[in-house]
């Protein structure tokens, strides 16, 4: 079992940045992990961001947010950041960090049903 703790929501002004966290603990995060990361808005779907694998620190990002976003992970303190850059209104959503271990391809991960493990979600605000 893996537990998910996301941190670092908030009300942001646009135009500012932001840095998400995602603390994972229980079982050992093994090489063949994936962590990714999803948003929902108010009355949307939850909806892929990016994602990251543990080993390689291969890099998936959603192409609606391909270059504002950076996913980074530091195995050492079994965490995965996200970093979002030039916040727009539209990024508010509650962001959850989910993981898996199950295999697959760059479509695969872009997924809700892909990942076996989720946080509980961390609000973000983006005021205009």
């Amino acid at each position: 079992q893996v537990q998910l703790i996301e941190s670092g929501g908030g009300l942001v002004q646009a135009g500012g940045s932001l840095r998400l966290s995602c603390a994972a603990s229980g079982r050992s995060i093994s090489d063949n992990v994936v962590v990714g990361w999803f948003r929902q808005a108010p009355g949307k779907e939850r909806e892929f961001v990016a994602a990251i694998n543990w080993k390689g620190s291969n890099t998936l990002y959603s192409d609606s947010v391909k270059g504002r976003l950076t996913i980074s992970k530091n195995s050492a303190e079994s965490t995965v950041s996200l970093v979002i850059n030039t916040l727009k209104p539209e990024d508010t959503a509650v962001y959850y960090c989910a993981a898996t271990s199950r295999p697959g391809g760059p479509q695969w991960f872009s997924l809700v049903n892909a990942y076996d493990y989720w946080g509980q979600g961390t609000k973000v605000t983006v005021s205009s």
